[in-house]
């Protein structure tokens, strides 16, 4: 929704921060979302929901003021009291979490992959849009440092007319973690399509727009592992331009995160986003943040490899995963617009379906 602020819970006092529920203090919980929500101006952290004593223990020294409850239903009985809740829960439990926060008329921020299935992810939108609530999802990787130094680029017509985008989300794990997020279980819509997969397709729509045809490879290669772990995804998009996405945990060694050839010139990028690495270490948003050394810059040019010094450096931004908290905030208390809709993870989503039907009938899927 935009236009129209969407209010708070009538307990707030004018002028007083949102109060925020967060379920989930795991991977997303306790690394992304808790540190940015703290961080944002206008948002507090209320109360945090886990069952794991461990993580209750972090929690409360993480966030000395934060309430904690163990179980969603605990948080849903005092709603009134709260004016945002974030879901940053195991995949399948998306849906229904976020369901029942807005049906308690609470506005909801959903960590990625917002749903299962894009039908999922409208039905959730319509539900947000007929309540009149704000609905949006936690794609963090629209404020990595070299997606946006890309969009810069882009915008600027740096490189010419795009022909070819070539994203690389990887990792070397030769051994499997266990847990959800590499179950085999379809329920738990675990492996990286869905995973990693989320994050590579979103940044290609919205850096190219919709996708025409979706064509996909996906393998389970590293023994014992349950689920896809080394996924290709190529995507033609109805302007023409084609995206290579490659998300793997097995890659021995690392491509760029970032070709990108155009017509005039090509932009190409090494390394990942300091930001992640930054939250893991305990660091917070503050002066500096999100910045990276001269010599992790890219190089812009033609006819010559970066490697060998072809082009010259491009100066990367910053990244800024405190803009999407501020975003829902400003979103929440002026009307502004939602950062991430489901209707935009909809849409990933539809090329994500296409792509788990590509690779299991090894054809190119039409959309």
């Amino acid at each position: 929704m935009t236009g129209t602020p969407l209010g708070t819970a009538p307990g707030t006092a004018p002028g007083s921060p949102l109060r925020v529920g967060l379920i989930g203090y795991g991977l997303a919980g306790s690394v992304f979302h808790a540190p940015l929500i703290a961080a944002t101006e206008g948002l507090a952290l209320d109360t945090v929901v886990t069952s794991n004593p461990e993580r209750q223990q972090q929690a409360r020294a993480e966030f000395p003021d934060v309430r904690l409850a163990a179980t969603p239903d605990e948080l849903f009985d005092r709603a009134a009291e709260l004016d945002l809740v974030v879901v940053a829960s195991p995949n399948k439990t998306h849906v229904p979490l976020a369901t029942t926060a807005l049906k308690a008329g609470l506005p909801v921020v959903v960590d990625k992959p917002v749903a299962g299935t894009a039908a999922e992810a409208r039905e959730l939108a319509a539900l947000a849009e007929e309540r009149e609530l704000l609905l949006s999802v936690f794609q963090n990787r629209r404020w990595d440092n070299d997606f946006l130094t890309l969009r810069k680029l882009l915008n600027e017509g740096e490189l010419g007319d795009i022909q070819r985008f070539e994203s690389r989300f990887e990792r070397w794990r030769p051994k499997p973690k266990g847990g959800w997020r590499e179950s085999g279980d379809p329920a738990e819509i675990g492996g990286l399509l869905y995973d990693l997969g989320s994050h590579v397709v979103d940044q290609a729509l919205v850096l190219f727009g919709p996708a025409a045809t979706v064509y996909a490879e996906t393998d389970i290669r590293r023994p014992g592992a349950e689920t896809d772990d080394d996924t290709f995804i190529a995507i033609t998009h109805t302007n023409g331009v084609r995206s290579h996405l490659h998300v793997s945990a097995t890659t021995a060694q690392l491509g760029p995160r970032f070709r990108v050839l155009g017509s005039s010139a090509g932009y190409v990028k090494y390394g990942l986003d300091p930001q992640e690495a930054a939250l893991r270490d305990g660091l917070r948003p503050g002066p500096g943040w999100g910045a990276e050394p001269e010599s992790l810059w890219g190089r812009v040019g033609s006819g010559e490899s970066p490697v060998t010094g072809g082009g010259r450096p491009e100066p990367t931004l910053p990244g800024d995963y405190p803009a999407y908290y501020a975003a829902v905030a400003k979103a929440l208390l002026e009307g502004a617009p939602n950062p991430v809709t489901a209707r935009e993870a909809a849409a990933a989503l539809d090329v994500l379906e296409a792509a788990r039907r590509s690779a299991r009938e090894k054809v190119t899927v039409t959309l």
